[in-house]
């Protein structure tokens, strides 16, 4: 039997989608819905340009040569001439004003005051911290920019955090208020229930038996009524409770308008009189601790550092002397340094990896030793979290006595924290040697003392049990 006439030419092919047809120039201009939309205007600030600014990985100034390009021949000959001006007449790869900086018993570390020193140490390996900064030295623009706020509104970003939280504590203030008024209203509703249904307990009880023996025919309809007393029973919502429940914690309510100022933060601003600017002296320092302080002076050269009391330069030698004592707390007497000092030790990691390429930060805040980033903290988080743990000679009194051995209960603890941050936890062992030449002996060869450590690591991942299973 046949079927029912079906047309070929739509049924009998599947619908393919064609090109959609080329639009004109003219057709766009004028078809209003095909020209191109307002662009958004940019609210926030634009960002600096950090390749740039910190192009350069060291605060040292290098003198490349210049490409050479095989289609012209005449760049051969300047890449001569430029090789040979500089055999003559080498350039200088340090600054001609060095950057100095002030030794400090107290903080256990070097400051450097020069404004420019300061931002070149920063901008060029990231070295240091401000001293009124959470990392880079940056309260001179922080306070102009209060300053700025304090006349025409607006803020810093610390001004806008702290006022966003006291936002956030209102909220959660006025939440729990709400909160509190709904969980009295229900106890109160359901205290008004059970009082009305004890009371009519039993009268209910017995009309109900007696009603189902004289007239089964109404039971319905009584229990349809039953409901509706009931839900007449519930009284209207009062504005004002009757009683407050015992557990339930009374939060104050804020009148309208008020604000809540957190502890320990100034609330008062610096109002400025005239509408100039008002220069700002900068009271922020870059401070260096021991172990960047003497890799800009021993193995860069480009920081020369004076003792706080003599006023003084300091030697290499007399300073890595100093920087071992201050290493202990309290600090140590020469006669009682050791080879497996807590300055050498970090010291000789530190300069292994800054002179791999790697940014080389203090990592007390993720409880490891240092931080390795790839570029800079402006660029990319810590990828490597740096524990150094010293490995004494087979023989020696202190592989006799265990010292620097860790428990196993220590190193989960420690790669946890890790895993938390995203970070690979990496140990590195520095094999300590039996003995180094003391300083107090004379000028001692710092590059033949490091040599005689050696520096081991191992990469330590969390093993889990659905990515490791076959």
């Amino acid at each position: 039997m046949a079927g029912p006439d079906v047309d070929a030419n739509t049924s009998s092919r599947l619908d393919v989608p064609t090109a959609a047809p080329h639009i004109t120039k003219d057709q766009a201009l004028k078809d209003p819905s095909a020209q191109d939309k307002p662009k958004p205007v940019r609210t926030r600030p634009q960002k600096p340009n950090y390749f740039l600014i910190h192009s350069k990985p060291l605060p040292l100034e290098t003198c490349p040569l210049p490409a050479f390009v095989p289609q012209n021949p005449l760049s051969l000959l300047r890449i001569a001439y430029i090789y040979l001006s500089q055999l003559i007449s080498a350039p200088s790869s340090h600054r001609d004003v060095p950057i100095t900086g002030i030794f400090s018993s107290e903080t256990r570390s070097v400051h450097i005051t020069d404004h420019a020193s300061v931002r070149a140490l920063w901008e060029m390996g990231f070295f240091g911290k401000g001293t009124m900064s959470r990392s880079e030295p940056s309260w001179p623009d922080r306070e102009k920019a209060r300053l700025k706020a304090s006349k025409h509104g607006g803020g810093t970003a610390e001004e806008n955090t702290r006022k966003r939280r006291e936002e956030r504590k209102l909220f959660k203030l006025e939440r729990a208020r709400a909160e509190a008024e709904q969980i009295e209203e229900t106890l109160r509703k359901e205290r008004a229930a059970l009082e009305s249904a004890k009371e009519e307990k039993d009268v209910e009880k017995a009309t109900e038996i007696a009603i189902s023996h004289v007239f089964p025919w109404m039971q319905q309809q009584d229990g349809d009524a039953e409901f509706k007393e009931e839900t007449k029973a519930v009284p209207a919502e009062d504005t004002e409770p009757k009683e407050t429940a015992t557990n339930i914690v009374e939060v104050p309510v804020l009148p309208t308008g008020s604000t809540i100022h957190t502890t320990g933060i100034p609330t008062d601003t610096v109002v400025v009189a005239n509408e100039e600017e008002t220069p700002i002296t900068n009271q922020e320092h870059l401070q260096l601790n021991l172990e960047e302080s003497f890799f800009l002076s021993y193995a860069l050269g480009s920081l020369r550092i004076i003792d706080s009391d003599t006023k003084q330069p300091l030697s290499t030698p007399s300073l890595l002397t100093l920087f071992r004592q201050h290493s202990h707390f309290p600090t140590a007497q020469t006669s009682a340094l050791r080879s497996d000092d807590p300055f050498l030790l970090n010291y000789v990691v530190y300069h292994h990896y800054r002179s791999l390429g790697w940014v080389v930060r203090p990592g007390v805040k993720f409880s490891c030793d240092f931080l390795l980033y790839n570029r800079g903290p402006v660029f990319s988080h810590a990828e490597f979290a740096l524990i150094i743990i010293p490995e004494y000679v087979e023989g020696s009194v202190e592989a006799a006595a265990g010292k620097g051995k860790m428990g196993w209960w220590w190193l989960h603890c420690v790669n946890r924290v890790q895993s938390q941050v995203k970070k690979s936890l990496v140990i590195v062992y520095v094999k300590v040697p039996k003995e180094i030449p003391n300083a107090a002996e004379g000028e001692v060869d710092i590059g033949k003392l490091l040599r005689g450590y050696e520096v081991r690591e191992f990469v330590i991942r969390r093993w889990l049990a659905n990515r490791s299973r076959d």
